[in-house]
Protein backbone atom coordinates (compact mmCIF):
# COMPACT_ATOMS: atom_id res chain seq x y z
CA UNK A 1 0.00 0.00 0.00
CA UNK A 2 3.01 2.24 0.75
CA UNK A 3 5.06 1.55 -2.07
CA UNK A 4 1.53 1.97 -4.25
CA UNK A 5 1.49 5.34 -3.02
CA UNK A 6 5.08 6.43 -3.27
CA UNK A 7 4.79 5.23 -7.07
CA UNK A 8 1.38 7.90 -7.46
CA UNK A 9 3.22 10.56 -5.65
CA UNK A 10 6.14 10.27 -7.88
CA UNK A 11 3.60 10.40 -11.66
CA UNK A 12 1.99 13.24 -9.82
CA UNK A 13 5.16 15.25 -9.24
CA UNK A 14 8.07 14.02 -11.87
CA UNK A 15 10.61 16.05 -9.62
CA UNK A 16 9.85 15.25 -6.40
CA UNK A 17 12.88 13.42 -4.49
CA UNK A 18 15.14 15.04 -6.84
CA UNK A 19 18.56 16.76 -6.04
CA UNK A 20 18.62 20.69 -5.94
CA UNK A 21 20.14 22.30 -8.22
CA UNK A 22 23.09 23.66 -6.34
CA UNK A 23 24.06 19.90 -5.27
CA UNK A 24 23.91 18.90 -8.99
CA UNK A 25 27.63 18.09 -10.74
CA UNK A 26 27.79 20.08 -13.99
CA UNK A 27 27.59 18.53 -17.11
CA UNK A 28 30.53 17.52 -18.83
CA UNK A 29 31.17 20.38 -22.18
CA UNK A 30 31.04 18.19 -25.49
CA UNK A 31 33.75 18.79 -27.23
CA UNK A 32 32.06 20.85 -30.33
CA UNK A 33 31.31 23.20 -27.59
CA UNK A 34 34.81 23.25 -26.48
CA UNK A 35 35.68 24.08 -30.13
CA UNK A 36 33.47 26.80 -30.49
CA UNK A 37 34.60 29.04 -27.55
CA UNK A 38 38.63 28.17 -28.27
CA UNK A 39 39.29 30.76 -30.63
CA UNK A 40 38.54 34.18 -32.72
CA UNK A 41 36.31 34.39 -35.55
CA UNK A 42 38.19 35.96 -38.65
CA UNK A 43 35.87 39.55 -38.11
CA UNK A 44 37.17 39.56 -34.79
CA UNK A 45 40.63 38.86 -36.02
CA UNK A 46 40.05 41.69 -38.46
CA UNK A 47 38.72 43.92 -35.87
CA UNK A 48 41.63 43.59 -33.50
CA UNK A 49 44.24 43.99 -36.64
CA UNK A 50 42.50 46.82 -37.83
CA UNK A 51 42.61 48.71 -33.70
CA UNK A 52 46.64 48.10 -33.23
CA UNK A 53 47.31 49.23 -37.16
CA UNK A 54 45.34 52.60 -35.76
CA UNK A 55 47.25 52.62 -32.63
CA UNK A 56 50.26 52.24 -34.37
CA UNK A 57 49.48 54.73 -37.35
CA UNK A 58 48.94 57.60 -34.41
CA UNK A 59 51.65 56.77 -31.59
CA UNK A 60 54.58 56.09 -34.33
CA UNK A 61 54.83 59.75 -35.78
CA UNK A 62 54.25 60.99 -32.19
CA UNK A 63 57.16 58.81 -30.65
CA UNK A 64 59.38 59.93 -33.76
CA UNK A 65 58.73 63.51 -33.63
CA UNK A 66 59.59 63.44 -29.97
CA UNK A 67 62.90 61.50 -30.55
CA UNK A 68 63.32 64.48 -33.42
CA UNK A 69 62.89 67.17 -31.12
CA UNK A 70 64.89 65.73 -28.16
CA UNK A 71 68.05 65.23 -30.95
CA UNK A 72 67.35 69.14 -32.25
CA UNK A 73 67.62 70.00 -28.53
CA UNK A 74 71.26 67.89 -28.15
CA UNK A 75 72.33 69.64 -31.77
CA UNK A 76 71.30 73.05 -30.55
CA UNK A 77 73.34 72.41 -27.04
CA UNK A 78 76.50 70.93 -28.98
CA UNK A 79 76.29 73.96 -31.31
CA UNK A 80 76.37 76.53 -28.00
CA UNK A 81 79.19 74.69 -26.60
CA UNK A 82 81.41 75.13 -30.07
CA UNK A 83 80.23 78.97 -29.41
CA UNK A 84 81.66 79.14 -26.47
CA UNK A 85 84.54 77.71 -27.46
CA UNK A 86 85.24 80.17 -29.80
CA UNK A 87 84.44 83.12 -27.59
CA UNK A 88 87.10 81.62 -24.91
CA UNK A 89 89.24 81.47 -27.89
CA UNK A 90 88.62 84.87 -28.93
CA UNK A 91 89.64 86.03 -25.42
CA UNK A 92 92.83 84.31 -24.89
CA UNK A 93 94.21 84.91 -28.63
CA UNK A 94 91.89 88.10 -29.33
CA UNK A 95 90.87 86.80 -33.16
CA UNK A 96 89.05 83.58 -34.06
CA UNK A 97 90.87 80.64 -35.49
CA UNK A 98 91.56 80.46 -39.45
CA UNK A 99 89.52 78.60 -41.62
CA UNK A 100 92.11 76.29 -42.18
CA UNK A 101 96.00 76.59 -41.31
CA UNK A 102 98.30 75.25 -43.47
CA UNK A 103 101.53 73.51 -42.60
CA UNK A 104 105.06 74.60 -43.94
CA UNK A 105 104.89 72.70 -47.25
CA UNK A 106 101.02 73.89 -48.01
CA UNK A 107 99.70 70.46 -48.88
CA UNK A 108 98.04 69.55 -45.70
CA UNK A 109 95.52 72.23 -44.13
CA UNK A 110 94.50 71.18 -40.16
CA UNK A 111 90.82 73.04 -39.45
CA UNK A 112 89.31 75.63 -37.68
CA UNK A 113 87.96 72.90 -35.04
CA UNK A 114 91.19 71.94 -34.09
CA UNK A 115 92.52 74.71 -32.09
CA UNK A 116 89.64 74.93 -30.09
CA UNK A 117 90.36 71.44 -29.15
CA UNK A 118 91.86 72.75 -25.53
CA UNK A 119 87.88 74.75 -24.87
CA UNK A 120 86.02 71.88 -25.62
CA UNK A 121 87.59 69.55 -23.47
CA UNK A 122 89.68 68.07 -25.38
CA UNK A 123 93.10 68.89 -24.32
CA UNK A 124 94.49 65.54 -25.02
CA UNK A 125 93.42 65.32 -28.70
CA UNK A 126 94.70 68.83 -29.03
CA UNK A 127 98.58 67.58 -28.27
CA UNK A 128 98.19 64.75 -30.41
CA UNK A 129 97.49 66.68 -33.13
CA UNK A 130 100.75 67.48 -35.00
CA UNK A 131 100.09 70.73 -37.53
CA UNK A 132 103.71 70.80 -38.42
CA UNK A 133 103.44 67.37 -40.63
CA UNK A 134 101.68 66.09 -43.23
CA UNK A 135 98.06 65.13 -41.96
CA UNK A 136 98.43 61.55 -43.21
CA UNK A 137 102.06 61.21 -41.86
CA UNK A 138 101.76 58.68 -39.12
CA UNK A 139 102.38 60.91 -35.95
CA UNK A 140 98.16 62.15 -36.60
CA UNK A 141 97.00 58.94 -37.33
CA UNK A 142 95.49 58.22 -34.16
CA UNK A 143 93.39 61.90 -34.01
CA UNK A 144 92.51 60.94 -37.33
CA UNK A 145 90.83 58.23 -36.23
CA UNK A 146 89.06 59.92 -33.36
CA UNK A 147 85.50 60.73 -33.29
CA UNK A 148 84.46 63.55 -31.34
CA UNK A 149 81.04 63.72 -30.92
CA UNK A 150 81.00 67.79 -30.12
CA UNK A 151 80.86 68.03 -33.74
CA UNK A 152 78.23 65.24 -34.69
CA UNK A 153 74.66 66.18 -35.01
CA UNK A 154 72.51 63.72 -33.46
CA UNK A 155 70.01 63.71 -36.11
CA UNK A 156 72.17 62.62 -38.86
CA UNK A 157 73.21 59.33 -40.32
CA UNK A 158 76.70 59.25 -40.41
CA UNK A 159 80.03 56.82 -40.56
CA UNK A 160 82.12 58.04 -38.03
CA UNK A 161 85.06 58.68 -40.44
CA UNK A 162 85.60 58.60 -43.94
CA UNK A 163 88.66 58.47 -47.06
CA UNK A 164 89.24 61.93 -48.64
CA UNK A 165 90.27 60.59 -52.28
CA UNK A 166 92.04 62.29 -54.76
CA UNK A 167 90.44 64.68 -56.89
CA UNK A 168 90.82 63.35 -60.16
CA UNK A 169 90.00 66.93 -61.84
CA UNK A 170 86.60 65.71 -64.36
CA UNK A 171 83.30 66.74 -63.13
CA UNK A 172 81.95 65.41 -66.02
CA UNK A 173 82.98 61.72 -65.96
CA UNK A 174 79.19 60.32 -66.37
CA UNK A 175 79.33 62.15 -69.99
CA UNK A 176 82.60 60.51 -71.22
CA UNK A 177 83.39 57.21 -72.44
CA UNK A 178 86.86 56.50 -71.15
CA UNK A 179 87.22 54.23 -68.81
CA UNK A 180 86.50 55.31 -65.57
CA UNK A 181 89.85 55.02 -63.53
CA UNK A 182 89.83 53.91 -59.63
CA UNK A 183 89.86 56.63 -57.04
CA UNK A 184 93.07 57.38 -55.13
CA UNK A 185 92.45 57.01 -51.35
CA UNK A 186 94.67 60.13 -49.93
CA UNK A 187 93.79 59.99 -46.18
CA UNK A 188 91.23 58.85 -43.24
CA UNK A 189 89.55 61.67 -41.64
CA UNK A 190 87.02 61.71 -38.59
CA UNK A 191 83.43 63.02 -39.83
CA UNK A 192 81.55 66.40 -38.02
CA UNK A 193 78.53 67.95 -38.87
CA UNK A 194 79.39 71.51 -38.36
CA UNK A 195 81.09 73.29 -40.37
CA UNK A 196 82.63 76.84 -40.52
CA UNK A 197 80.75 79.66 -42.81
CA UNK A 198 83.13 80.44 -45.81
CA UNK A 199 80.73 83.21 -47.28
CA UNK A 200 78.89 83.39 -50.34
CA UNK A 201 81.52 82.06 -52.33
CA UNK A 202 82.38 78.38 -52.71
CA UNK A 203 86.01 77.61 -51.56
CA UNK A 204 86.57 74.98 -53.64
CA UNK A 205 85.94 76.18 -57.17
CA UNK A 206 89.39 77.85 -58.19
CA UNK A 207 93.33 77.83 -57.55
CA UNK A 208 94.51 79.74 -55.55
CA UNK A 209 91.30 79.39 -53.33
CA UNK A 210 89.49 82.48 -53.05
CA UNK A 211 89.12 84.65 -50.17
CA UNK A 212 85.59 84.12 -48.71
CA UNK A 213 83.48 87.26 -47.20
CA UNK A 214 82.18 85.14 -43.64
CA UNK A 215 83.70 84.49 -40.79
CA UNK A 216 86.34 82.21 -41.69
CA UNK A 217 87.49 83.18 -44.99
CA UNK A 218 90.32 80.71 -45.03
CA UNK A 219 93.73 81.10 -43.72
CA UNK A 220 93.18 84.25 -42.16
CA UNK A 221 92.44 85.03 -38.86
CA UNK A 222 89.18 87.90 -38.27
CA UNK A 223 88.77 89.76 -34.72
CA UNK A 224 84.82 90.62 -33.46
CA UNK A 225 85.50 94.04 -33.68
CA UNK A 226 86.01 93.87 -37.96
CA UNK A 227 82.23 92.35 -38.02
CA UNK A 228 79.79 95.46 -39.05
CA UNK A 229 76.97 94.58 -39.15
CA UNK A 230 77.54 93.08 -34.97
CA UNK A 231 78.00 89.45 -33.88
CA UNK A 232 74.58 88.80 -33.09
CA UNK A 233 73.40 89.21 -37.10
CA UNK A 234 76.46 87.16 -38.47
CA UNK A 235 76.35 83.67 -39.36
CA UNK A 236 79.74 81.75 -37.73
CA UNK A 237 78.97 77.88 -37.64
CA UNK A 238 76.08 75.70 -39.48
CA UNK A 239 74.80 72.50 -40.22
CA UNK A 240 75.85 69.84 -43.17
CA UNK A 241 75.12 66.21 -43.45
CA UNK A 242 77.04 63.48 -44.55
CA UNK A 243 74.87 62.82 -47.37
CA UNK A 244 76.03 66.27 -48.97
CA UNK A 245 79.63 65.46 -48.78
CA UNK A 246 81.58 63.85 -45.90
CA UNK A 247 83.07 66.77 -43.75
CA UNK A 248 85.31 67.01 -41.00
CA UNK A 249 87.25 68.88 -38.30
CA UNK A 250 90.98 67.53 -38.29
CA UNK A 251 91.88 69.04 -41.68
CA UNK A 252 92.14 68.07 -45.30
CA UNK A 253 95.15 67.04 -48.22
CA UNK A 254 95.38 70.16 -50.75
CA UNK A 255 94.82 67.30 -53.15
CA UNK A 256 91.25 66.04 -52.27
CA UNK A 257 88.21 66.36 -53.98
CA UNK A 258 86.39 69.50 -52.81
CA UNK A 259 88.82 69.53 -49.82
CA UNK A 260 88.28 73.29 -48.25
CA UNK A 261 84.91 72.08 -48.60
CA UNK A 262 85.44 69.45 -45.99
CA UNK A 263 86.23 72.30 -43.90
CA UNK A 264 83.98 75.26 -44.45
CA UNK A 265 80.70 76.25 -46.55
CA UNK A 266 78.96 78.21 -48.71
CA UNK A 267 75.44 80.10 -47.61
CA UNK A 268 74.39 81.05 -51.55
CA UNK A 269 70.92 79.70 -52.11
CA UNK A 270 69.49 78.38 -48.68
CA UNK A 271 69.58 74.88 -46.08
CA UNK A 272 68.59 71.56 -47.94
CA UNK A 273 68.99 72.68 -50.70
CA UNK A 274 68.68 69.33 -53.15
CA UNK A 275 69.99 70.88 -56.07
CA UNK A 276 72.70 73.16 -54.78
CA UNK A 277 76.43 72.43 -54.47
CA UNK A 278 77.79 70.55 -51.86
CA UNK A 279 79.14 72.83 -50.17
CA UNK A 280 75.82 74.10 -49.10
CA UNK A 281 74.79 73.52 -45.71
CA UNK A 282 71.82 71.14 -44.95
CA UNK A 283 70.50 69.47 -41.97
CA UNK A 284 68.12 66.45 -41.28
CA UNK A 285 65.90 68.23 -39.38
CA UNK A 286 63.11 68.64 -40.99
CA UNK A 287 62.41 72.01 -42.65
CA UNK A 288 65.96 74.00 -42.24
CA UNK A 289 69.39 74.02 -40.14
CA UNK A 290 70.55 75.04 -37.44
CA UNK A 291 73.05 77.46 -36.90
CA UNK A 292 75.70 79.05 -34.49
CA UNK A 293 75.40 83.18 -34.68
CA UNK A 294 78.72 85.29 -33.27
CA UNK A 295 76.95 86.51 -30.11
CA UNK A 296 76.71 82.76 -29.25
CA UNK A 297 73.23 81.96 -29.68
CA UNK A 298 71.84 79.62 -32.08
CA UNK A 299 68.81 79.73 -34.02
CA UNK A 300 67.29 77.45 -36.64
CA UNK A 301 67.05 79.26 -40.33
CA UNK A 302 64.38 78.10 -42.51
CA UNK A 303 64.84 76.10 -45.46
CA UNK A 304 62.41 79.00 -47.23
CA UNK A 305 64.51 82.12 -46.25
CA UNK A 306 65.10 84.36 -48.84
CA UNK A 307 68.71 84.01 -50.57
CA UNK A 308 69.46 87.49 -50.64
CA UNK A 309 68.68 87.47 -46.88
CA UNK A 310 70.68 84.32 -46.67
CA UNK A 311 74.12 85.73 -48.02
CA UNK A 312 73.42 89.26 -46.10
CA UNK A 313 73.48 86.98 -42.75
CA UNK A 314 75.96 85.27 -44.12
CA UNK A 315 78.89 88.79 -44.95
CA UNK A 316 81.14 89.71 -42.42
CA UNK A 317 80.84 92.99 -43.67
CA UNK A 318 77.32 95.13 -43.60
CA UNK A 319 76.77 96.25 -47.25
CA UNK A 320 77.80 99.91 -48.24
CA UNK A 321 74.74 102.33 -48.34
Amino acid sequence: MFVRSSAIARKANPWAGARPAHLRSPRPETSQGLQSRAGFTILELLTVVAVIAILLGVTLPAISSAREAARKVHCVNRLKQIGVALHNYHDVYRSLPAGWQWERTEQSAYGWGVPLLPYLEQPAIYRRVDRNRLIDDPANTFVSQTSLGTFLCPSDIYDQNFTLFRDDGDEDDELTTAPIEPLIPLVNLPTANYIAVFGTIEPDDDIPIPEGDGAFPGARCNRFAVFTRGLSNTLFIGERTMGRVPSTWLGIDSLGEDATCRLVGAAIDGPNCEACDECEFDSRHPGGANFLWGDGHVKFVSETIDSKTYQSMSRLYAPLP
